[in-house]
């Protein structure tokens, strides 16, 4: 679905006075607002954060894996003794990211459209050099950046936020825009790294053709690669003369192609509807075990964290999230959050809500500066281990939209449809061509739908008549159950 920022929670970042840092590549002294002790304790922040959000990609053999060739490449890197990590998100957008203090992500969209371990080194090495080029801390101390809150929970109060500031900061680096200099910096350092770790660097400019492909795909939470890692200009031509360069007088370096298509057999593609969907208006988590219905018309944003739902002129915001309440009566935790402070003009009753308990009222929400901020609530508990809270703004307290945030409050109950509990996600399938033809006749053959074909051509890094020989393994998209 589209990605809709819902708010913007500008939270200054607290920085360190100006000094001097030592750039590992470039082994100059430079100006630098963010220490490597701090730009450690963003990326430690910012791992928690990411994953709640985001989601760890289930499959602990995708995530050995990655982490091995990551560690491999990262070992070449001019930064070899720092504690590297390599995580694999349970997100369907094609884009990889480096947070400060050599912490590396991938999402498993761009995993199933690479198509050698060769490729995936390169796109490693390109975080990589990111990191040690001290990329993020540079953008830091060159312009005042922000963190990017998500959810309502900023829109409302700084008190309800769902993570640390530190944690904010990092999440805000999601969106944050290299310069083109800095890109050209990280594509010869992925080219470099990749080659001395052993791999074939030459592989690496198909990655750019694909990623060209991608780059516009609608229905990501997450920026595309290109919108946050932009082209320095004639990427693939230069990648090409830098992949060159660096093969000479190196032999044996490594492409496994079949290895590592043959490992994205199975792997889910697109969104997860076991992660909750959307079915018109109707929010369904089978998970969970619940749905509820979204006032109509209104624009949705999901996260593993949180779903959220805005009105289309921006009058009114409401999101639904899981509360940290032990196994408090709903009454009985808006009292508690109320005598902490966390809110204030707490006023409600208890109800029962799908045949839940449940408590509906108003409440405020104090603020840094200002006034509180009036919010309709609700908090039901669906089972002795989840509750769930609903927090909703309308620009005129009592007013329609007001009145259409507590009626979908009160449409929360139970998942007992088979249908929609059984859900399953889209996945990859690899097989090998039994006999040489055009690829978009060697799919349809395998079973592939005619509607995906664009899709499986580019996961594959082919047009769709370009021929495919004869023993080739090809992936193509099979779907769920919806």
């Amino acid at each position: 679905m589209p990605r809709i920022i819902l708010a913007l929670a500008l939270v200054a970042l607290g920085l360190a006075v100006p000094g001097c840092a030592v750039n590992p590549v470039t082994g100059q002294r430079e100006l630098s607002l963010v220490s490597p002790e701090q730009e450690l304790q963003i990326g430690r922040e910012g791992l928690k954060a990411v994953i709640a959000e985001y989601g760890l990609y289930a499959d602990p053999a995708v995530q050995a894996y990655v982490e091995t060739v990551g560690q491999k490449v990262a070992r070449a890197s001019h930064q070899p003794g720092l504690a590297w990590h390599f995580t694999v998100l349970d997100d369907p957008t094609v884009n990889a990211f480096a947070m400060p203090g050599g912490y590396i992500y991938v999402t498993r969209g761009i995993l199933a459209h690479l198509n050698s371990e060769a490729q995936l080194a390169g796109v490693l090495g390109h975080e990589i050099g990111h990191v040690t080029h001290r990329h993020t801390a540079e953008r830091i101390t060159q312009q005042q950046l922000y963190g990017l809150g998500f959810g309502l929970a900023s829109a409302l109060s700084e008190t309800v936020r769902r993570y640390g500031d530190l944690a904010q900061q990092a999440l805000g680096l999601l969106f944050l825009k290299y310069s083109r200099d800095d890109e050209r910096q990280a594509d010869e350092l992925g080219v470099d790294y990749a080659a001395k770790a052993g791999y074939d660097p030459r592989e690496i400019p198909s990655t750019y053709a694909m990623l060209k492909r991608v780059s516009d795909q609608a229905g990501q939470r997450l920026p595309g690669f290109l919108s946050t890692h932009p082209d320095p200009g004639d990427r693939e031509v230069t990648t090409t003369a830098l992949a060159r360069q660096a093969v000479q007088g190196r032999s044996g370096l490594v492409v496994n192609g079949r290895d590592f298509v043959q490992r994205l057999d199975g792997m889910v593609f697109g969104g997860d509807p076991r992660q909750g969907y959307f079915a018109g208006d109707d929010y369904v988590h089978p998970t969970l075990g619940f749905q509820m219905t979204f006032p109509a018309g209104w624009t949705h944003q999901d996260s593993r964290s949180a779903v959220a739902a805005q009105e289309p002129n921006q009058q009114a915001v409401m999101q639904v999230s899981l509360a940290d309440a032990g196994t408090l009566a709903p009454d009985a935790y808006a009292q508690q959050l109320g005598a902490r402070g966390t809110l204030t003009g707490v006023s409600g009753r208890a109800e029962t809500i799908g045949g839940f308990r449940a408590w509906v009222g108003r409440v405020e929400l104090p603020q840094q500066q200002g006034p509180a901020v009036p919010a309709a609530a609700g908090f039901i508990r669906r089972a002795d281990s989840l509750m769930f809270q609903v927090l909703g703004r309308s620009q005129q307290v009592a007013d329609a939209n007001e009145g259409k945030i507590y009626g979908s409050l009160r449409s929360f109950r139970a998942v007992t449809d088979p249908a929609r509990l059984e859900a399953k996600p889209d996945r990859v399938r690899v097989a090998r061509v039994p006999a040489t033809g055009s690829f978009e006749t060697v799919v349809k053959k395998l079973g592939a739908a005619p509607a995906q074909l664009q899709t499986d051509a580019i996961l594959n890094n082919v047009e769709a008549g370009e021929t495919v020989m004869a023993g080739t393994l090809v992936k193509y998209v099979v779907g769920g159950r919806r």
